[in-house]
């Protein structure tokens, strides 16, 4: 496939793609990489039938095609795995993937062409398995055989390993190059440097909405190929200081919690959480994690068990049954990055320094709202955060997504809280932003904040944090050291219950 001077403008003066002119081989795995709002995905997007070029052309095997929506992708042969899947939960396997296909439906037939595919590609897929009932992973392996059984020779993966563990990751990637070997394009958009160097042949790299230029993989480094990203020299060693004086700050002991359709969430949780520390929280989506934060903060109702928060002179608050807000005036603050940013995080036709006032429009001791205090927080946010916006007065679903989550997370940060828990804070940011926020984080920890980190990224969490407290199926198997643990480690304890409890 040949991309020749692609651009795509959106309403307003919004480039996202300017002149784009690049290749994509066959018997090849290409990293498309670039900051957050480069337009990756929009110029993928293009590919798979999503959007449509306002100029250039696109050519697969060196003739000119039209792409105007995505069953003409399929057409050619293009298929685009999203990073939120598109399945519906109460059908089988074999339902969605044929699912919208033309002509008799025989699922006999297409339950023999998705075995021949699996057992081709070694994936492991039960046709008749009910969706609600897989893991992320094999969600993940239905939409990657769902786009192969229509025929699909171009494959495109925008951050195919963000909730898989490492050995879920490694079954995927042995995949991937099966289908590279087989003849097949491959494309995938990752923030994650070690998968570029370990999975693809070649990189290329988007600035700004230009096409900075590509490289071979093993002609290059992490290093690098950051640097070209950004436009300018980062560093990419995640600073770790040593703990200073830690001390008790957050007790939870034995903590059960259901959510409300009765199901089991958290199954007698004990741990500490430290001030002047940072405590990682490390588990596969959907194991407790979200629950463990909001009942902290008192947003989850508990069936059993005590959280206790420890002031400096040693006196013990309980906090089960406490109002959320007077666990807020302790300095008890969670930033929650959720799925839909604008819907449960931010007011999108608010601009940013509306967002910052709605922290603390509560706090005013008069018949006006004091709007100097949020004014001042937003200019520190946009500043410290480098958040790209044309004034405070834009109103913030006019930013880019990775934008909109640096107001969210700038928002949190900034309260001065005693116990900071925050829950993927750098998720789908490039690692520019990322390594801003580690930093400010970091800098909480040396104020002698309690600092609660949910990360899906195990390198990041075993470089950050103090010590790392993995969940599985909602129970601790674990507590270990961050500075003696490594993935490989986390990723068992993430997927087995029994690991060793260390302290």
């Amino acid at each position: 496939m040949e991309l020749r001077h692609i651009t795509k403008r959106f309403i307003g003066k919004v480039v996202a793609n300017k002149d784009v002119s690049m290749e994509i081989r066959r018997g090849e795995i290409l990293a498309l990489l670039g900051e957050n709002g480069s337009g990756k995905t929009t110029l993928m997007n293009m590919l798979s039938g999503i959007y449509y070029p306002d100029e250039g052309e696109i050519l697969i095997d060196g003739k000119k095609v039209v792409i105007r929506d995505p069953k003409d992708a399929y057409a050619l042969g293009i298929g685009m795995i999203h990073q939120h899947f598109k399945l519906v939960d109460v059908l089988s396997a074999a339902e969605n993937i044929v699912l919208g296909l033309k002509g008799k439906l025989d699922l006999n037939a297409a339950t023999a062409k998705i075995k021949a595919i699996c057992d081709q590609y070694g994936f492991e897929v039960d046709p008749k398995q009910k969706v609600y009932d897989m893991s992320v992973s094999q969600k993940q392996t239905v939409e990657i055989v769902k786009v192969l059984y229509r025929g699909a020779d171009i494959l495109i993966l925008d951050e195919p390993t963000a909730v898989l563990t490492p050995q879920e990751a490694d079954k995927l990637f042995n995949v991937l190059r099966s289908m590279r070997d087989d003849g097949k394009a491959i494309v995938i958009i990752t923030h994650k440097m070690h998968e570029v160097e370990s999975l693809s042949d070649r990189v290329a790299v988007l600035r700004g909405g230009e096409y900075i230029g590509d490289m071979m993989t093993a002609e290059t480094n992490a290093q690098e190929m950051t640097n070209m990203m950004v436009g300018h020299s980062v560093t990419l060693n995640i600073d770790r200081p040593e703990p200073v004086n830690p001390r008790p700050r957050m007790e939870v002991t034995d903590l059960t919690v259901r959510n409300i359709d009765g199901i089991l969430k958290l199954d007698g949780v004990s741990f500490t959480a430290n001030a002047g520390e940072i405590l990682g929280i490390a588990g596969i989506s959907g194991s407790g994690q979200k629950e463990l934060l909001e009942a902290m903060a008192g947003l989850q109702p508990v069936e059993r068990g005590d959280i206790e928060y420890i002031s400096d002179d040693g006196t013990k608050k309980k906090l089960i049954g406490m109002d959320p807000l007077k666990i807020q005036e302790l300095g008890v603050v969670l930033s929650f990055v959720p799925e839909d940013r604008l819907g449960m995080g931010l007011v999108g036709n608010m601009d940013i320094d509306d967002n910052m006032m709605l922290r603390s429009f509560r706090q005013g001791h008069s018949l006006f709202t004091d709007r100097a205090t949020p004014h001042h927080v937003a200019e520190q946010v946009v500043h410290d955060l480098e958040v790209a916006t044309p004034s405070l007065t834009t109103p913030v679903r006019r930013l880019s997504g990775g934008n909109v989550q640096k107001v969210l997370v700038g928002r949190e940060i900034t309260q001065a809280p005693s116990v900071l828990m925050t829950a993927y804070a750098v998720r789908g940011l490039d690692i520019n932003a990322s390594y801003i926020i580690y930093d400010l984080i970091n800098r909480q920890k040396a104020a002698g904040v309690a600092v609660i980190y949910v990360g899906e990224d195990l390198d990041v969490l075993v470089e950050l944090a103090d010590r790392i407290l993995v969940l599985c199926g909602g129970k601790v198997s674990g507590i270990v050291d961050g500075r003696k643990t490594n993935k490989r480690e986390l990723g068992m304890m993430m997927t087995q219950i029994g690991g060793t409890q260390h302290e």
